[in-house]
């Protein structure tokens, strides 16, 4: 059966609720009393049901309700339409208690191994019942994933400069120089960052930020040239070159203390004031559904971050 416009007609809930009392019960009293609903009512349902899908579901007499055969068939699709619905109920209360579900997080690499510990604490303590899903990679990729809604928040270094993304400051980080022992800058503090233009520093493979990040600041230290002949993947292959004697690198104060406790053959130096450095912030879709958690979620992680070497953007928006 049709309607005048072409469309099919559609059951409503409450006819298939009707429907599927009768069908468990095989008693209108009985049914109705089930799911608060008058016996008139009731039949009038299945009766406006039977009329919309052009079948006749029930074969009534004097003393018994039995389905027909189109009946029994149609009584489990009924079933699996309201048990969808109800499902669909229960996700939609549970999406509105925040901090609850999925959370799908990005974080680059030369960050994830240095802040994850503390993002997962602070989950773990403070947000039980949400379901953070952690992805590592490069900023590009990343991006695209939020973009594409893949993902839901990234953490990373910033700025991004792309449209349509809103960043959350967390906070600032210096950079430190770490040579191999013999080097003449090793240990030393206060270094001037026209240093940079003629010390064989090696950097990140192609696509990492934090490669990116270092040669800007060679170019604000008044180096023309491109100062890298060897490359690594990570940082912990990069710190192990350094210990090697190929040359030295850059690598942010939280990554410090993780990768040069490995080997014995390393000096840190540090930067006179005002030390090149990087900002760390989320990153999320501008007008994200869930900007308010992922605010409340940047302002708990400032408070855990105190810890570590970092300035902490208090009050960053």
């Amino acid at each position: 059966m049709t309607m005048g416009n072409g469309k099919r007609r559609q059951p409503s809930l409450a006819q298939l609720r009707a429907f599927a009392a009768v069908a468990e019960h095989l008693h209108f009293r009985d049914a109705a009393a089930a799911i608060g609903m008058s016996q008139p009512a009731l039949s009038g349902a299945v009766s406006a049901l039977e009329e919309t899908l052009g079948v006749t579901l029930l074969e009534r007499t004097t003393r018994k309700v039995l389905l027909s055969p189109a009946g029994e068939r149609l009584a489990v699709r009924a079933k699996a339409v309201l048990d969808a619905v109800g499902a669909l109920l229960e996700e939609a209360e549970a999406v509105r208690a925040p901090f609850t579900g999925v959370l799908r997080l990005g974080v680059i690499p030369t960050v994830a191994p240095y802040l994850l510990p503390a993002v997962l604490r602070l989950v773990h303590e403070r947000y039980p019942h949400l379901d953070l899903q952690v992805h590592e990679e490069q900023t590009a990729n990343l991006v695209d994933g939020l973009n594409s809604g893949r993902l839901d928040l990234l953490l990373l270094a910033v700025p991004l400069g792309v449209p349509g993304v809103a960043e959350l400051p967390l906070f600032d980080e210096d950079f430190v120089l770490v040579t191999p022992l013999d080097h003449w800058l090793g240990g030393r503090e206060g270094i001037p960052r026209e240093a940079l233009r003629e010390l064989n520093l090696l950097l990140l493979d192609e696509g990492h930020c934090l490669r990116d990040q270092a040669l800007d600041i060679c170019r604000e230290a008044g180096r023309a040239d491109a100062p890298v002949t060897t490359t690594a993947a990570g940082l912990s292959t990069l710190v192990q070159l350094v210990a090697g004697g190929l040359g030295c690198t850059l690598l942010p104060r939280t990554a410090l203390k993780l990768e040069t406790t490995r080997s014995t053959q390393l000096l840190t130096g540090y930067f006179a004031d005002p030390a090149p450095s990087r900002r760390v912030a989320f990153a999320m879709r501008a007008g994200a559904a869930r900007a308010a958690e992922y605010e409340e979620l940047a302002a708990a992680l400032r408070g855990a971050l105190r810890a570590l070497p970092v300035r902490v953007l208090e009050g960053a928006a």
